[in-house]
């Protein structure tokens, strides 16, 4: 359904064709009572040319000044040729303003009403006193018609003006506090992962610390006794045991911070981790992350590569890391054996049971993407492989 303003753009572009043939129809039938015979060939020339003008206008052809105040004079010529073409001059009281300037504007609808007020009176000129005074009483009401209804018309554009402005203000401070909610609740996400940070920064020391004052010193005293007594093959398998098992708790203290982090960004660290393990592919405007969201992700990439490789025996891996807008995610997909994880654990299809080493993996995972304000979802099916998908707030690093 076409606007109001269309409805109107197709009146000033057909509706002086339909008054103009309204015009000559009703002219017509007067002709001979107010018309000569050189006047009415007169008007069948302006008639023409009228009928030229409106199809240059129409094809956009002249400048709208111009074609007003040409097709006011033709009109003012045919009005006083026979009043009936006052039809026609009836539109200089709708597109003035369309056409003129606001000064030029009030000169236009001034000769409309002239125009009008002379074919209403009988015809131009007056042919005696009473016409004459008939013309005045009717020039003047035309005359304040066009005050009354050019003051309406500049309340209406006013009132439409104020509530333009007030819809724009509106959208703006809609926007602003798009914009400022938007900035809340990322730095909601960021004080909440500072904060967790700060919470698993502090287990961490405290765990490595308890881990080399107890486990590792108690190992070193094991070994150093056993070194004392080697005499047979069991104590040597002893201290070899004890030797690796204190391999293991360094390694523990050692793994309690992320080492690939320490001189790289995650994409390059990713790249380490995934070398001759799986493709790794990065998308997106890589940004230097929150020291916490960095570390989770590659823990996640970590554990999801070993469940990949030591449980699933999968030929292909795929890692793929994407900086959007807002988030970071961490997609890994592989094509092992997949298994099916019922809420009590992780059951892999080749053997129909839960396995409890992935199964505490995958809830590692969960808990790690967790702690940073992100989420972590597994999709898998026996034999159809496994896709892992983290996604955490994308806060960036200081």
């Amino acid at each position: 359904m076409a606007t109001i303003q269309e409805q109107w753009e197709r009146f000033f572009r057909w509706g002086p064709f339909g008054l103009l043939f309204l015009a000559t129809l009703l002219a017509l039938i007067i002709r001979e009572l107010v018309m000569s015979p050189a006047e009415q060939g007169m008007a069948a020339l302006l008639l023409f040319t009228a009928l030229v003008l409106q199809v240059l206008h129409v094809a956009e052809k002249i400048p709208g000044q111009i074609y007003f105040w040409t097709r006011t004079a033709l009109a003012f010529a045919l009005s006083w040729l026979n009043p009936f073409f006052c039809v026609y001059a009836v539109l200089g009281y709708f597109d003035s303003q369309r056409y003129l300037t606001r000064r030029w504007d009030q000169a236009g609808t001034l000769i409309t009403a002239v125009t009008m007020a002379g074919a209403q009176a009988g015809g131009l000129p007056p042919k005696n006193a009473a016409q004459a005074a008939a013309f005045g009483g009717l020039l003047l009401l035309n005359v304040a018609l066009i005050v009354i209804f050019g003051s309406l018309a500049d309340r209406e554009a006013e009132r439409t003006r104020v509530q333009e402005e007030t819809i724009a203000e509106l959208e703006r401070t809609n926007a602003r506090l798009e914009q400022a909610l938007a900035e809340n609740a990322g730095l909601q996400a960021q004080l909440l992962v500072q904060a967790r940070e700060a919470g698993v920064s502090d287990e961490r020391r405290r765990l490595a610390a308890e881990i080399h004052d107890t486990i590792a010193q108690g190992l070193t005293g094991i070994i150093t006794q056993l070194q004392a007594a080697e005499e047979n093959e069991h104590v040597r398998r002893a201290t070899d045991l004890a030797r690796e098992s204190l391999r293991e708790a360094r390694r523990s203290v050692h793994d309690l911070a992320p080492t690939h982090l320490e001189h790289d960004r995650l994409p390059e660290a990713l790249k380490k981790v995934t070398d001759g393990r799986a493709h790794l592919t990065v998308t997106g405007t890589a940004e230097p992350l929150h020291d916490e969201l960095e570390a989770t992700l590659l823990r996640i990439a970590q554990e999801a590569l070993a469940n990949a490789t030591r449980h699933a025996h999968a030929n292909r891996i795929g890692v793929t890391l994407s900086y959007m807008d807002d988030e970071v995610t961490l997609d890994i997909r592989d094509d092992g054996r997949g298994f099916t994880h019922p809420s009590s654990g992780v059951t892999h299809a080749s053997s129909g049971v839960a396995h409890p080493s992935a199964g505490f993996g995958l809830t590692a995972m969960r808990e790690r993407a967790k702690r940073v304000a992100g989420t972590l979802e597994i999709e898998s099916e026996p034999g159809r492989g496994t896709a892992v998908s983290a996604r955490v707030p994308l806060i960036r690093h200081g």
